[in-house]
């Protein structure tokens, strides 16, 4: 199958350098392309005069299992700190969750990214009382839809040893055929023990660790009392994980300039998730110290990473040293952290066509200015994945977008009612 863009205004995703003419995309490559007898070759042409070609989106931290939560039961407790909304929020629900439950999350998940753009979702999964087999649902749903992924089940102790152990099964048996991470959900729940077995599979697997790390100061205060460190980043450093390209630190909110440097000197990446941070009253994102290797994502509050991108620039205007080109090297370090570490996925064949309906001139010098403050996922026409489409005026075509909310909407349900 081949898709040729006609008129495409392309607008590369690093260099800003923007081309106008036709696009053909297959299965291996992009083309820029003037021959008029490309037509030929395609079995899909879409007209894109007027339209704005790019990469596709990618997400750097996301919670599918979450998905469903939208519109749920209230706690019957009012959480008042961070604890507690894990504790009577989070935790009941991904208890909650079963194979069919957790099956509509990932496709609720994977249709809402496609339709703002993203065709890669780095996904941090937990599902306590379904452990098994969890992350090949996930896999198998995210594949239906057309959207790439990097997954990785959240191991803790919170629920008990053997699911700890469940945890380290599950991860295993994923990573002996996929390309993924090892999952921890924090410090503050992960014994030494445990975190000592994630961290051998990933060295075993040349894989990475993805973590919660400072998103909330109970994070440090309960790790210095049960593991007698007063770091959360000397404790994971002390175990090795830093060293990986690979691995994740998600949030890094309450961290001392120590941690900092020592996150800038290491290998890790850090991922930004504003909105999240804002919704459980934890503070705010600050790369005071920290390198360039920072990329967003959303942490399960959605999966428009356009709106993720703008609300960490207005954000960071006063907590953080932040402007334009550093929001959108932000948004686009996914794309980096993909590359530089060999996952497959994301290559050249994965482009969002944007009908982005301006009143002014987009050029080289003003499209960052045009990212903060115009282009939203409602512009978004049509999704490339891997060289086919899955999105197409603006609908899903690689599935039955109204079937799979039927299904999502009676899991919902279900899933509700074990929270009552």
């Amino acid at each position: 199958m081949s898709i040729l863009l006609k008129n495409a205004t392309y607008i590369h995703n690093e260099t800003l350098e923007i081309t106008v003419g036709d696009i053909l995309v297959d299965g291996e490559k992009t083309l820029l392309t003037a021959d008029n007898h490309t037509e030929n070759q395609a079995t899909e042409i879409l007209d894109c005069s007027g339209m704005i070609v790019t990469k596709s989106f990618a997400i750097g931290h996301h919670h599918a299992y979450s998905a469903l939560a939208r519109g749920m039961p209230a706690p019957a407790v009012t959480p008042s700190n961070f604890y507690e909304i894990l504790k009577n929020i989070w935790w009941r629900l991904d208890k909650a969750l079963d194979k069919d439950t957790l099956e509509a999350s990932a496709l609720a998940t994977a249709m809402a990214a496609a339709k703002a753009g993203s065709t890669f979702v780095i996904d941090h999964h937990s599902s306590p009382f379904c452990i098994d087999g969890s992350l090949e649902i996930l896999a198998n749903a995210f594949h239906r839809v057309g959207i790439n992924h990097l997954l990785c089940y959240e191991i803790s102790d919170r629920d008990g040893m053997d699911k700890a152990e469940k945890g380290l099964a599950e991860t295993e048996a994923y990573l002996q055929k996929h390309q993924g991470l090892v999952g921890l959900h924090a410090s503050f729940t992960v014994g030494d023990n445990t975190l000592k077995k994630a961290a051998d599979l990933m060295f075993k697997y040349n894989s990475g660790i993805h973590i919660h790390v400072a998103e909330d100061i109970a994070d440090r205060q309960i790790t210095k009392r049960n593991y007698n460190y007063n770091f959360i980043i000397d404790r994971l450093n002390s175990f090795g994980i830093l060293n990986s390209s690979k691995t994740i630190l998600a949030h890094c909110i309450h961290l001392d300039n120590n941690e900092r440097k020592t996150i800038s000197e290491s290998q890790a990446w850090v991922v930004q998730n504003t909105e999240s941070n804002l919704n459980n009253n934890v503070g705010f994102f600050n790369s005071k110290g920290l390198t360039h290797k920072i990329m967003l994502g959303t942490d399960g509050m959605h999966s428009d990473m356009l709106r993720s991108a703008q609300a960490s620039y207005f954000a960071g205007k006063h907590f953080d040293n932040v402007d334009f080109a550093g929001i959108y090297r932000r948004f686009n370090n996914v794309h980096t952290y993909i590359k530089e570490n060999g996952f497959s996925g994301d290559d050249d064949n994965n482009l969002v066509v944007l009908d982005y309906d301006t009143p002014t001139p987009v050029n080289r010098d003003n499209f960052l200015a045009h990212f903060i403050f115009g282009i939203n996922s409602s512009h978004v026409k049509h999704v490339i994945s891997n060289g086919k489409l899955i999105v197409k005026n603006r609908n899903i075509i690689s599935v039955d977008e109204k079937e799979i909310l039927k299904f999502t909407r009676q899991q919902a349900k279900r899933l509700w009612q074990k929270l009552i």
